[in-house]
């Protein structure tokens, strides 16, 4: 698949790019040291030794920071290649089946969709909140995830089964796929929290180091916050609405207690939970963080675990074909 190795290129680009912030950190960390006992002489050679040194080092430093921004420019220039080739893929698997369907008809073809959602709500949600400290976690999680489906998820493309001969298929899906997208994003988020967090605790946190670059911890929770509030209608609708619809008209009941519909209320309250704490009871930080990657592990778990945990006992285990 031509966007997996674009975004293994993206992912590189961005690995060039901490590559080179580390190096302006060791750069000024290593002038510190020395400009220090050229201080402390406290005579005029020492002053003019550290002016005549101000002049190349500051246009070392400004052109570190052009390497530093080309490659980042790099990185979400290939990334929107990448998703570009991605949804291709995705219109290509769906005019290749006999009749040409919706491109979501079995368990591999669910996992593209889902990782192009992740993908898109990087860039779409990225440009507004400036998120391309995001894009090294982001690409990565494209390239393992598309790497799976590939290598444990592929069947051929083929004909839908008749419950998913429905209109409500179409928004059901889409809706699902752009909140999950929006959940995975808020998840990194709130995984970069909790490992920084974890880092400055214990005195571990290098200078100019991945972590070090990330935005400081409450622009981390916040940013969590704001992807998650921004999924969860669209959940809401996806799982509450739309979904009972559909099932309503592939089965003749809108709730049917099966293990997927259960799972996908079960994200729904997790995630309600987590809005409904940060907006009445104030919480912040680690316990916020921890309460979103519950509902992401839900989320798997009703995207995957459903699949193999229960196969043929779920009205859905089509979508494991």
């Amino acid at each position: 698949m031509f966007a997996s190795i674009v975004y293994t290129l993206a992912f590189l680009a961005h690995v060039m790019e901490w590559s080179a912030t580390r190096a302006v950190s060791r750069a000024g960390t290593t002038r510190a040291a020395v400009a220090a006992p050229a201080s402390g002489a406290g005579g005029s050679a020492s002053g003019t030794t550290l002016t005549a040194t101000a002049g190349p080092d500051g246009e070392a430093d400004e052109d570190a920071e052009l390497r530093i921004e080309k490659w980042g420019r790099i990185g979400v220039a290939l990334t929107i290649v990448a998703v570009l080739l991605h949804f291709a893929a995705l219109v290509s698997r769906g005019l290749g089946s006999d009749p040409i369907r919706v491109p979501w008809g079995n368990m591999y073809e669910f996992t593209l969709a889902g990782a192009f959602g992740v993908s898109l709500m990087y860039l779409v949600l990225g440009r507004r909140h400036n998120l391309r400290w995001m894009g090294l976690p982001v690409t990565g999680f494209e390239i393992i995830v598309l790497m799976l489906a590939v290598l444990l998820l592929y069947v051929p493309a083929g004909p839908l089964v008749p419950a998913l001969h429905s209109y409500w298929l179409v928004i059901h899906v889409m809706a699902a796929v752009i909140a999950s997208g929006a959940f995975a994003v808020g998840a990194i988020a709130s995984l970069l929290f909790l490992v920084k967090e974890r880092s400055i605790n214990r005195g571990r946190l290098r200078p100019g180091g991945y972590l070090d670059r990330l935005p400081d911890l409450p622009s981390l929770d916040r940013v969590a916050y704001r992807l998650h509030a921004f999924g969860f209608p669209i959940w809401t609708f996806a799982a509450l609405v739309a979904g009972p619809v559909w099932a309503e008209y592939a089965w003749g009941s809108y709730w049917n207690w099966d293990p997927k519909e259960v799972w996908a209320f079960i994200s729904w309250v997790v995630y309600a939970a987590y809005l409904h704490a940060r907006a009445t009871a104030g919480w912040r930080g680690r316990a916020a963080a921890v309460i979103a990657l519950v509902g992401f592990a839900t989320l798997l778990f009703n995207f995957v675990g459903i699949n193999f945990f229960f196969g043929g006992g779920s009205m859905h285990s089509y979508a494991g074909g």
